[in-house]
């Protein structure tokens, strides 16, 4: 299984950006797919998960201003950010937290990376 993340990039304060993570490969069952960022020097953090059943999960810091979705006919899960600040900068990874057929066992499935500079 690979993710491939996409839509990073340098960008105002008070701009937007949508970042892709299309995922090649099966997985029997998605628990959750999600991003995460990792800022230079900082612990890497949870920005947003959307559910098997379509529920969204957003951290404090990004709440009404980004927005999580998926296409599953894709196989692609998507991240809309507006309002961007300089504290968003960071390293945003996707994330697909899988389970077995029997949904008996978790596995954790990393995209690449793909860096968003906000500017001031």
């Amino acid at each position: 299984v690979q993710l491939q993340a996409s839509g990073g990039g340098l960008v105002q304060a008070g701009g937007s950006l949508r970042l892709s993570c299309a995922r090649i490969g099966n997985i029997d069952s998605i628990k959750y797919m999600g991003w995460f960022r990792q800022a230079p020097g900082k612990q890497r953090e949870l920005v947003a998960t959307i559910a098997r059943d379509g529920t969204t999960n957003y951290a404090d810091s990004v709440s009404g201003r980004f927005a999580i979705s998926r296409d599953n006919a894709k196989n692609t899960v998507y991240l809309r950010m507006n309002s961007l600040k300089p504290e968003d900068t960071a390293v945003y990874y996707c994330n697909v937290r899988g389970e077995n057929m029997f949904r008996t066992k978790e596995f954790d499935y990393w995209g690449q990376g793909t860096q968003v500079t906000v500017s001031s």
